[in-house]
């Protein structure tokens, strides 16, 4: 099912320097196995990039310094929401994006 969003959102283009991001989801379950509430889970601030754009507008293209299948860093709020069936991911700007995780 997740291949199947990931097909559907790959077919998004961003426009300009913008990026399509679904964000990680924090895990259900403790070390233990113990489920873990949704009102007690924390959102994560990381995210992996689907969809790239192909860079800033001005007088020449700036090309992106984001590839798709990196992970990134994100603020804690921000970006557009996209809903494809039961997946949500998130358009941004190339500079509202904090760094890149390896």
């Amino acid at each position: 099912m997740a291949s199947a969003a990931l097909k559907q959102a790959s077919r998004i283009i961003p426009l300009f320097d913008r990026v399509l991001i679904q964000r990680v989801k924090a895990p259900e379950r403790t070390a233990s196995g113990l489920f873990i509430p949704e009102k007690a889970q924390e959102t994560l601030n990381e995210g992996l990039v689907v969809a790239v754009g192909p860079g800033a507008a001005g007088k020449e293209v700036r090309p992106m310094s984001l590839k798709e299948g990196e992970r990134v860093l994100l603020p804690p709020y921000g970006g557009n929401q996209v809903k494809l069936g039961d997946q949500e991911f998130f358009l941004y700007k190339e500079e509202e994006i904090l760094g890149k995780l390896e």
